[in-house]
Parts: C-alpha cells; structure tokens; sequence
C-alpha cells in the first residue's frame, strides 16, 4: 500500500534528534538554584520538548541514593523546544542525573532511511545492509533514547559518577570526570543490558565551556570539528503527530568528533584535548527477523560533562617560573659582584 503523500512529505522533512541533558556549566555551588535542561536535536539546538509520558526513568543518584524526579517538576521553556529541570545542588558532591524514554516506531523508505544511517554514523548496520544487497528495503524502525549527565558540585568528590541506572544501553566512566583535566583521556565503558557491549561506534565531541580561558588559546579546541550542526537532517526520531518543528534537510553528520570503538570490555578512552563540556554519543542498532511490524531496533545512549584544567599545574608552572626567576636574579648579583671586585 503506498505510502500517503503527506507521511512522505514529512519523512523528508522532519530530522533526527539526539537527546541530551544539557547544562550551561557542569560545576555548582552547594544549595545553589540551577536548572538543567533536556536538548532534543543537537548538542546546541533542542528541536522540541519531550513529553512526560514518555519518560520511563528520571533520577539523580548522589551520596549513594537515587531520588526519582516527578514529572511535574519540569517546565517546558525556550518557546516548546527545551524541556527544563529547576533544582537546588544540595550538598556537595559528583551527580549523576538519567532520563529514559519509551519506546517508539517509525516508518522509513529505503533511500531515507540508508541517509539516516549514514549521517547518524550507524555504519555497521549500513554496511549489513550493503552486503545483504538490502538497500532498497523500507524499514519500520522501534527506538528508544537513555541519556546520563555528571555534574560536580562544591569540591567534594564522591563516588556517585560510577552509578549504573540500569538503562538498556548508558555509558559508565571508569574513574570520576571531575578528577580528570584537559590533556588527559577518560575511559568509558558502554553497556547494554547490563553487559559490556564490545566492537560499538561511539562518537565523542565537545563545547568550549564558560570556564575555558581565552588567554589559553581554547577557541582552536574545536580542530574544525567541533561544529556543532544548527540542521537537521532528513528523518524524524520523535514522532509525526507531536507538533514537532520541521527542519530543512542539509547536507552534515552527527559524527563530528573522535569517532572510537570499544573494545572487547566495551570500553573507549576518550581524548581531552581541551577544557570544555564534553558529550558521548552512540546508536546500537540490530535487525529484527521476528517480527511482522519491525525491522529494526535501535537503542540510543548519550553522556556529558565538563573538563577543566588543572589548578595543580598552574601553580606548579608559576612555581617554576618564580623558581627560575630567583636563580637568574641570584646568578646576576654573583657576576656583577665578581666583575666589580
């Protein structure tokens, strides 16, 4: 049965939304009001809200306790395309706040949805299809997002950033990203369904934060790979009859960034190269051979935090500096009391 005109016009019309939980700095002061924000579309635009009854799972986890957040506690801002998060930090300590979402289908023709898998980076799937000669097949896709934030509040580090919140798929650091600086790698494992998931693409990028330092040069962090798409392309992961804005289709990826794979305990080291907010991205994605409806499934998994560099090493280069500069001054009077005797 074809398809009707107007689902065909807003296949190619409507674009993919990544979902991530954003924040304008990772770092807080203890008992300060902030508010954290759910971008879904780019790391820099949210295309539109997300509705409560999408969400599975909404939690903070800190000083070993998970408190679920009502679903009346988040707003709707930005003229409907950013749901928001107003809270008090509390005590100080590493947070770590998730969202899971429901399940949802879409419908694809062959040609849209081979551009999606591409410009998404699910190549492997795309390479599947490739050598199964199935590029001409439509595909009716079941999708779902789970996305984690870790944020430092005051100086107390605590161990709350290792937190599994038993999403289908979520990436777990492996050391505290509030104890690592710029320069330096993070290690991060991915699971699905609790288990290491080896041989998966992830895509790591970042964001000049409010903490870098001109002076430090930070506006070259980016490596002309660091801009982030204000576009979206050609294929809708929320839904059609949700009152969605529509973007235009252009010509971009969503695989700017380090592009790594994990190995067999499901684990990527992630570079730092630079003070700024820092996000991980990955899509898993499988056939599904079962079903009369699907014929494919994907779980979507996001992560951010901030870098800073270390204090440690500004003093310890100050240190230097004021050490040589003694040893010079020093070495001055010695050669100027000898030429005078």
């Amino acid at each position: 049965m074809r398809k009707p005109l107007f689902l065909l016009f807003v296949s190619i019309l409507l674009c993919s939304h990544d979902l991530y939980i954003k924040m304008e700095t990772y770092f807080l002061q203890p008992d300060q009001e902030a508010s954290l924000s759910l971008y879904n579309g780019t790391f820099e635009k949210s295309e539109n809200v997300i509705d409560r009854d999408r969400m599975l799972d909404a939690s903070v986890v800190a000083h070993g306790e998970r408190e679920f957040i009502h679903p009346e506690q988040w707003k709707d801002r930005s003229h409907n395309t950013v749901t928001q998060l107003p809270f008090n930090t509390g005590e100080a300590g590493t947070y770590v706040v998730g969202v899971s979402t429901k399940a949802r289908n879409i419908e694809l023709t062959a040609d849209k949805f081979n551009d999606y898998l591409e410009h998404d980076g699910v190549l492997d799937m795309l390479e599947q299809r490739t050598q199964d000669s199935l590029l001409e097949q439509d595909a009716v896709e079941s999708y779902q997002k789970h996305v984690k934030a870790i944020y430092q509040v005051g100086d107390k580090r605590t161990d709350d950033w290792s937190a599994e919140l038993g999403y289908p798929i979520e990436f777990v650091p492996q050391a505290n990203p509030y104890e690592k600086y710029s320069g330096e790698q993070l290690a991060v494992r991915l699971l699905l369904d609790g288990e290491p998931l080896p041989n998966q693409l992830v895509y790591a990028n970042y964001i000049e934060s409010i903490h870098a330092h001109a002076h430090e040069g930070h506006n070259h962090a980016h490596d002309d790979h660091d801009h982030v798409h204000d576009h979206d392309h050609a294929h809708d992961h929320e839904g059609h009859n949700h009152g969605e804005d529509a973007a235009a289709e252009d010509e971009h990826t969503h695989t700017s960034g380090q592009q790594l794979r994990t190995n067999e305990q499901g684990v990527v080291n992630v570079d730092l190269p630079a003070d700024g907010i820092y996000y991980l991205r990955t899509i898993h994605m499988t056939a599904v051979n079962d079903s009369t409806e699907l014929t494919h499934q994907s779980k979507w998994a996001t992560l951010t935090f901030e870098v800073s560099h270390s204090h440690d090493h500004s003093f310890l280069m100050w240190g230097l500096l004021a050490g040589g500069l003694l040893i010079l001054g020093v070495l001055f009077l010695f050669i100027r009391r000898r030429n005078q005797g």
